[in-house]
C-alpha cells in the first residue's frame, strides 16, 4: 500500500480465472463503501483518507464475479506495507 493522508493507493495481484480486475471498492470501518478508481496498470486508488482504519475491498473481474475481502488490511496498517489474502475468484 501506498499513498498520503488523503488518499491510499493498493496493487492488486494474483487475480485467478480471467486475471483482469474491472473494478475495486474499499470501505473503512469509519466509512461507507466507495468505488475506486484506476491509477495505473493493476494500480487502485482512492482519494479518502483511510489511515488508521481497518480496510475491506471488493474485487470485480472481467467475467463479472466480486469477491469481498474482509478486513485483509488491519487499524495498525502503515504505507509501504503488504497483505494477503486467502480468499480467491
Amino acid at each position: 500500500m501506498a499513498g498520503s493522508e488523503y488518499f491510499v493507493l493498493v496493487l492488486i495481484s494474483n487475480v485467478g480465472g480471467s486475471g483482469s480486475v474491472k473494478a475495486v471498492w474499499v470501505k473503512g470501518n469509519g466509512t461507507d463503501r466507495m468505488p475506486m478508481s484506476r491509477n495505473w496498470g493493476a494500480n487502485w486508488q482512492s482519494l479518502t483518507a483511510l489511515a488508521g482504519q481497518s480496510l475491506t475491498f471488493g474485487v470485480t473481474n472481467t467475467d463479472g464475479k466480486t469477491v469481498v475481502v474482509p478486513g485483509v488490511v488491519p487499524t495498525w496498517w502503515k504505507f509501504g506495507q503488504s497483505f494477503t489474502s486467502s480468499v480467491q475468484f
